[in-house]
């Protein structure tokens, strides 16, 4: 992955927000340019997580770069193809509800539909507590869905949360690698 610009969104799932972080540090250190967008959510919201100024001034010192936290902000990716690749990570249930019906009400789910628009791969890092309930239909879209990629997930805690997925976060390089060159990275279930 050389000389690639990939887009990296942060949505809600505060609590796997730091696991993301991780891979988005190890991605920073190869030779890629990277642009950070967040959800307005993230980009605002104190949690028993973490302070949001915290989170955005680490993320931007990663990137190099401000971070993409309006739809006007990330309307331009897809006319001017800004981007080879988004991840999305984490991707709510919500988040991929929106991506799923074109629902482009958020500054990460305009940056997906503006990219999708130039054919290009978006990668998907799941986290969500109703994943195999309420969110099902919408993420079985989505991997029938063309440029749509998956970091490999699985359930995170069966017998508390049930149907609960969260990705395995350390396969996300891996994950966008095969996407760059539109392969599913396999197995996909972990």
């Amino acid at each position: 992955m050389h000389d690639i610009t990939l887009g990296y969104a942060f949505c809600g799932s505060f609590c796997t927000i730091s696991q993301s972080l991780k891979e988005l540090e190890k991605l920073s250190r190869l030779n890629i340019k990277i642009k950070p967008i967040m959800s307005e959510i993230v980009y605002n919201t104190d949690t028993r997580f973490g302070k949001a100024d915290d989170l955005i001034e680490k993320v931007e010192t990663l990137c190099g770069e401000k971070i993409i936290h309006t739809i006007p902000g990330a309307e331009p990716i897809g006319p001017k193809g800004l981007l080879d690749i988004i991840v999305v990570s984490p991707c709510t249930g919500n988040t991929t509800a929106k991506i799923a019906l074109g629902i482009t009400d958020t500054p990460v789910t305009m940056a997906v539909k503006a990219h999708l628009r130039n054919d290009r791969p978006v990668v998907i890092g799941l986290a969500t507590n109703d994943a195999l309930g309420a969110s099902a239909k919408n993420i079985g879209l989505l991997q029938n869905t063309k440029n749509i990629f998956f970091v490999p997930y699985g359930q995170d805690d069966a017998a508390g949360k049930p149907t609960s997925l969260v990705c395995d976060f350390e396969k996300t390089a891996d994950t966008v690698e095969k996407a760059l060159r539109g392969v599913q990275i396999q197995p996909m279930f972990c």
